[in-house]
């Protein structure tokens, strides 16, 4: 099969007929069978013009504690401002030079009684240190449909995966491998936090990553613009070797416990699974994803073979 726009109409990527639907479950291991993805419609034309512009997050978030905020400062996140305990007796260098490393990054520092560090504490750990940071600002899914353009194009969508550290890990992978941006939901669903700055080296900042308030919608929305579902899934029949991971594809990645809802993966075209020869049920979803990318940047690269 060549790639994903070249499917012939009215047949599904195992042979069968019919639409194919994918099994709700964890994203690799290879127990289990899962439904077919089609092979059938050529590129769906692309959608009219959407209302595009960064949505922004409602709150600033708080990080209190020296560690979290030096590893803050180390990954680059942006900070409004910060709070900074107001000397008394001994001069607690520690804490001097992370306020000096603040104002060095241009981060305004205010010095305040401890009594208001510790109205602000979540948990009474602020350590003489509490920073605002800036709202990120998401994309819309317009925004990560624009990036695309017309081509082979990859966008990873994450079905409320709630760790920051794979959330990050995530993004890393898919700015590395040229995605086209990230779509998470907006509720149950790892936020672009100090974690995720962190495990994503920065990719961030760099890679459109759209909220959305309904993942189905989200994903019609990309079928509309030609892309192709895919559905991770240990319950899969076919293997990532065999199964169309070219051209314009819908990455869908499960969560780390209940992997992809029915309802999501009832929207996917198709559905694959990593093929597996060890003891341990599964890689974790960042891993996975990972190895899915990877395989989509292979086939695009090596024009569009699906095996």
């Amino acid at each position: 099969m060549a790639k994903n726009q070249s499917r012939t109409p009215g047949r599904d990527v195992r042979g069968g007929k019919g639409r194919g639907r994918a099994q709700a479950s964890r994203p690799g291991g290879p127990k289990g069978k899962g439904a077919r993805g089609e092979k059938g419609r050529g590129p769906r034309p692309l959608p009219g013009a959407a209302h595009r512009g960064p949505q922004p997050r409602d709150r600033g978030d708080l990080i209190e504690g020296r560690r979290a905020v030096e590893e803050a400062l180390g990954c680059g996140m942006p900070l409004r401002s910060a709070l900074v305990q107001e000397r008394s007796g001994e001069r607690d260098q520690a804490l001097e030079r992370i306020a000096a490393r603040l104002e060095d990054a241009g981060v305004p520092v205010e010095r305040v009684p401890r009594g208001r560090l510790d109205a602000l504490s979540s948990h009474g750990a602020h350590q003489g240190v509490v920073v605002r940071t800036r709202p990120f600002e998401y994309a819309e899914l317009a925004d990560v449909i624009a990036a695309a353009g017309e081509g082979d194009a990859l966008v990873v969508v994450l079905d409320h995966v709630t760790d920051q550290g794979n959330f990050g890990a995530i993004v890393r992978t898919a700015e590395v491998v040229g995605a086209a941006g990230v779509v998470v939901a907006k509720a149950r669903s790892a936020s672009v936090g100090v974690g995720a700055y962190k495990t994503s080296a920065g990719a961030v900042m760099h890679l459109p990553i759209a909220q959305v308030p309904n993942l189905a919608r989200a994903i019609e929305d990309l079928q509309g613009a030609g892309f192709w579902a895919c559905a991770a899934t240990e319950h899969a029949e076919q293997d990532v070797w065999h199964a169309p991971m070219g051209g314009r594809l819908a990455l869908v990645m499960g969560s780390e416990g209940e992997g992809i809802s029915r309802l999501v993966s009832e929207k996917c075209d198709f559905a694959c699974r990593l093929p597996q020869r060890g003891r341990v049920e599964s890689l974790n979803v960042a891993q996975a994803t990972t190895v899915l990318c990877y395989e989509w940047l292979r086939r695009v690269e090596t024009g569009g073979a699906d095996a």
